[in-house]
């Protein structure tokens, strides 16, 4: 990821140009930190951006070409997040400080207006969500979204926004305003339902269940909302009992559809999660260097054995049709 488009200026309460605890990236922004135990441990760095439209690079493997990501970091504290290793790239580490230090765009709803009317700009699809969450716990204070969100609705830009939280149901009237004018989708990210292993790789998100009753209400609303079941991780939440239990609780919220990912290990998230392993599930070690020791992804045998099984209890327990929460919607 490029860092180049953040520019820090000198602002009240910002760090001093020579404070050698500030990361060099920091020097000049306004550094916080909130007394209220949701934000306890945390610092947050507020930058304002040169821009918050970004073209993916064309190397990535993803299906979208632009993005918005109104943070850099995320407090949703994901043991396999694969977006770890940007924080190395402004001075941080990508285990503690990325879940702690968070880099906030003040001005994202302001930049993503003005570069939303600009001629130069042709109305692509936008992706938020694909690499941060953009309703993660910060959102609650700094609000970023709600100005992003009526900027692309007074655009009828079409996007499509992936998360972990249930803080983008507060924002179900600019979704409902913008869907009016543009396409809109969602899909939120369940990998598993299993309350230990939630607790234990993904601590600062809200319970999975929490988050396809979330899946529902956009449904219900008319907000298309899948489920992107990921990440499927080997040895622990890829049983048949596991699978089954999930892709069941999947179709119950009324997911539209369902995309199963076998995790990754990429730079980074992969030294954060074997660390982890190694202290939690030290049996686990030798399993994963086999399967991870030639790179990022497990073998495509192993992948596609994983998505045949969900795809199967897919049609099974009807993904994508008439199941209670989608029948709520059906005329009588």
């Amino acid at each position: 990821m490029r860092w180049d488009n953040l520019r820090l200026t000198d602002r009240v309460g910002a760090s001093e140009p020579d404070d050698p605890a500030a990361p060099l990236f920091a020097r000049g922004a306004v550094t916080r930190t909130f007394d209220t135990p949701e934000f306890k441990g945390m610092t947050f760095y507020e930058i304002r951006a040169r821009s918050i439209v970004n073209r993916v690079p064309a190397a990535s493997r993803v299906p979208f070409e632009y993005t918005i990501n109104p943070y850099r970091g995320c407090s949703h504290s994901c043991i396999y997040c694969f977006a770890r290793k940007t924080h190395e790239y402004l001075d941080l580490d990508a285990g503690a400080d990325f879940d702690s230090k968070i880099v906030v765009k003040v001005n994202a709803a302001e930049l993503a207006r003005k570069e939303l009317a600009s001629p130069r700009w042709g109305g692509h699809h936008i992706a938020m969500g694909t690499n941060v969450d953009c309703y993660q716990r910060a959102e609650g204070r700094y609000r970023l979204m709600r100005g992003i969100l009526a900027a692309l609705r007074d655009a009828a830009n079409p996007f499509s926004i992936l998360t972990k939280g249930t803080l983008i149901l507060r924002d179900l009237d600019l979704l409902t305003e913008a869907a009016e004018v543009t396409e809109v989708s969602a899909s939120v990210s369940a990998g598993f339902v299993d309350p230990g292993m939630w607790r234990a790789v993904e601590p600062g998100t809200p319970h999975p269940r929490r988050r396809l009753e979330a899946c529902a209400t956009l449904n219900d609303n008319g907000i298309a909302c899948g489920v992107l079941m990921a990440p499927i991780l080997p040895y622990l939440t890829d049983s048949p009992a596991q699978l089954e239990r999930t892709v069941k609780e999947i179709a119950d919220s009324g997911a539209t559809h369902i995309a199963p990912i076998v995790l990754h290990l990429r730079p980074g998230a992969r030294e954060w999660w074997l660390s982890w392993l190694s202290r939690e599930h030290p049996r686990l070690v030798p399993r994963y260097l086999e399967l991870y020791g030639r790179g990022a992804y497990a073998p495509k045998a192993y992948q596609q054995r994983i998505t045949a099984q969900v795809k199967e209890l897919a049609g099974r327990f009807g993904v994508g049709r008439a199941t209670p929460a989608m029948a709520r919607r059906l005329p009588p």
